[in-house]
């Protein structure tokens, strides 16, 4: 079943066009990431998604409901982590929690029972009578994600959710991701431009300059680039590169004694060509591709390359308001 269903959505800001026709689908359960550099169009469709912004052309339902004409039932179908805070700082942890739980409408008794529960798994209930401004970045960031879930969404929205966080605790924050999703039953949407964060996706969408370049799994899109790439050391080269070009009909090429080639699915190729290969072989390695590899051959560059104002959209945004006026 899809949760999430974009239909040629295109958004304007005046004369810049920040999202050109983009469509994908979002499968109840899975975890869907936009993988693309600031200003990218990422948060933009993020913000039409949650309808905080309304497309200039394109259909999207989220849960089943149209974001344009029922925002109320998205909304509560819905938690929405942003790139920046925006919890109170003069309020303590429980009193953010108690707030946003009043606003959903949630019963006092379950109130109580959700916001032991939450504050408990992300590991902040002994803090929870502590001002927010007494927080690290990463224990906002868990309170921030207890209080998406407090009136329990369908769809968690997390735009950039561990930016500027140390790789420790982005980790951290991922194994809270990680056991949400299985204890809610919960599909999660994600932008980012970290490419190690992008690993955590069951499927990935690379935008660049508001279009979808290109979208598949993680493997698939590895695959993409070409295969894994195997390196070897063997008593004979000549031989061995022969045989690879021969019978095994690779593309080898040899740097300072050591053979590569490319193959796809290199863990299965691996074991058996070990085992077969009639030239003795005296080392062995084997990489995958990465994000990085697949993004920079899609879009002809690295994310850092074109890395844009993290403001960017948000300015975008305050002139179309202006031009509305």
């Amino acid at each position: 079943m899809d949760i999430i269903e974009a239909d040629k959505l295109v958004k304007r800001f005046g004369e810049l066009e920040a999202v050109r026709e983009v469509s994908f689908t979002v499968r109840e359960g899975e975890i869907f990431g936009f993988l693309g550099p600031n200003g990218a169009g990422k948060t933009t469709v993020i913000n039409i998604l949650c309808t905080l912004l309304r497309p200039t052309q394109g259909q999207a339902r989220v849960n089943g409901y149209d974001v344009t004409r029922e925002c109320n039932k998205v909304r509560q179908s819905i938690g929405l982590i942003f790139q920046e805070p925006t919890l109170d700082d003069y309020l303590t942890a429980e009193q953010n929690l108690r707030f946003h739980g009043y606003a959903y409408g949630i019963p006092r008794a379950l109130l109580d029972e959700r916001l032991r529960a939450l504050l408990e798994m992300v590991e902040l209930w002994d803090r929870r009578k502590a001002k927010i401004r007494t927080y690290s970045g990463g224990m906002k960031r868990r309170l921030e994600i207890a209080r998406g879930l407090l009136h329990r969404p369908r769809v968690l929205f997390l735009d950039e959710p561990t930016l500027g966080l140390d790789p420790q605790t982005r980790r951290r924050i991922w194994d809270y991701i990680h056991d949400l999703r299985k204890q809610e039953n919960l599909t999660i949407f994600m932008t980012t431009h970290y490419m190690e964060e992008a690993e955590n996706c069951d499927r990935v969408a690379i935008i660049d300059y508001g279009q979808i370049e290109v979208m598949d799994t993680r493997e698939a899109l590895k695959d993409s680039v070409g295969g894994d790439i195997i390196s070897l050391k063997t008593e004979d080269n000549e031989e061995a590169m022969r045989l690879l070009v021969g019978e095994y009909k690779l593309c080898p090429s040899i740097r300072n004694g050591v053979i590569s080639f490319a193959v796809p699915r290199g863990e299965e190729f691996l074991p058996g060509f070990v085992s077969g290969f009639p030239v003795p072989i005296s080392s062995v390695g084997l990489a995958r591709p990465t994000m990085e590899d697949v993004f920079l051959q899609v879009t002809g560059r690295s994310i850092r390359e074109q890395e844009a104002d993290p403001m960017q959209e948000m300015r975008q945004m305050v002139r179309m308001r202006e031009r509305q006026r």
